[in-house]
């Protein structure tokens, strides 16, 4: 029996990278997904295809879960096709967008940051919590920059992912009566399409370079945490935030 079959997993911002990886371990683990995706259909689709390739049922529903509309709809479609029953929540949606130093920042830019990374993960949460009873879980992508600030240009990015980091934790303790576990996950540097895009390759090298394990993390290692802690396995883990950058930073 596979540690997740039969569960019900909605996954935002699943069509690429992390957020890919994670859909298609929990399928490999038993689970049928919800592939959630806003300008990525074509990945959407791949993710659904690999998935049910896997022998597992799974739908992609295009919404941007900065927006309580949106949300609606995804919880709708997820609803239509699975019933009124999930067990795993991954609010993996969220992005950098652009380095900007604090004379750069505009509200707009602002809004957009913050909506997506942490607006997102309170209203989906909520949207989703009345479909979850004991031994759900919910996961959260947080980041080592909620611990240290980031890198150039990233402070309202780290800040938001510091923000999802305080209400994983606050969410642990409202939803633990009901027998739901929270907790967020912090990827330290992990080879995706985000760091091809805002991080220069020097600084890629140098960043592996003084971490212990010597490399950068892959998104299927990642995944791997995830599936862990949305299983019975941890079924007394909750409130955490737990690092995954090869020795980079911790407690």
């Amino acid at each position: 029996m596979k540690r997740l079959a039969n569960k019900v997993a909605v996954v935002t911002g699943g069509s690429r990278d992390i957020g890919r990886a994670i859909a298609i371990k929990l399928a490999k683990e038993g689970a049928n997904v919800v592939v959630n995706y806003y300008n990525t259909e074509a990945g959407a689709l791949e993710t659904v295809a690999e998935i049910k390739a896997l022998g597992q049922k799974a739908i992609a529903v295009k919404a941007d879960v900065s927006k309580l509309e949106d949300i609606a709809h995804l919880k709708a479609k997820t609803i239509a096709a699975f019933g009124e029953k999930v067990d795993i929540l991954v609010n993996n949606a969220g992005g950098l967008f652009a380095r900007k130093i604090l004379s750069e920042l505009e509200e707009s830019f602002y809004d957009l940051v913050m909506n997506v990374n942490f607006k997102s993960t309170v209203f989906v949460s909520q949207a989703f919590e009345p479909l979850m009873s004991e031994g759900g879980s919910i996961i959260n992508l947080s980041s080592l920059a909620a611990r240290d600030g980031g890198g150039g240009g990233s402070s309202l990015y780290a800040s938001s992912k510091g923000a999802v980091t305080t209400f994983s934790r606050a969410m642990a303790k409202e939803l633990g009566p009901k027998g739901i576990r929270v907790n967020a996950v912090c990827p330290g540097l992990i080879g995706t399409k985000f760091h091809d895009d805002f991080t220069a390759d020097e600084v890629r090298a140098m960043v592996a370079a003084k971490t212990p394990l010597r490399k950068e993390g892959a998104a299927e290692e990642v995944a791997d945490l995830v599936a862990y802690l949305a299983s019975d396995e941890a079924s007394f883990i909750t409130g955490n935030n737990i690092d995954i950058n090869g020795g980079l930073a911790f407690s």
